[in-house]
């Protein structure tokens, strides 16, 4: 089974797009000349901030999926190798969520 590369790149609107594949020079080619997904041939020129390189594809599909769900906050974390408040920008931030874990002495 092939190797596989997980990747975002920044958009010239300053958006993130996250994919991967097995070739990462060709694909990084097709998204620069316009053939890559739609969110990016809108959003030329693109530059690769972030890469993963793992043992297989299915294990880049899967991470991919995984930081396609996180929050812009999050990605910018990860890009700038942040890991440590990976955590705390999981947590939920909305009111309710805030408000049981007030009660609880949490926060």
């Amino acid at each position: 089974m092939p190797k596989g590369f997980v990747y975002i790149l920044e958009c010239s609107d300053g958006s993130f797009y996250t994919g991967s594949t097995i070739n990462l020079e060709r694909r990084l080619s097709e998204h620069q000349n316009g053939e890559g997904a739609r969110h990016t041939q809108k959003r030329l020129p693109l530059s690769l901030v972030y890469v993963e390189e793992f043992q297989q594809i299915h294990q880049a599909f899967y991470r991919e999926k995984q930081i396609q769900g996180w929050s812009r906050a999050k990605k910018i974390a990860l890009i700038d190798n942040n890991y440590e408040i990976l955590p705390k920008l999981s947590e939920c931030q909305n009111e309710s969520h805030y408000r049981i874990q007030k009660r609880r002495g949490l926060v």
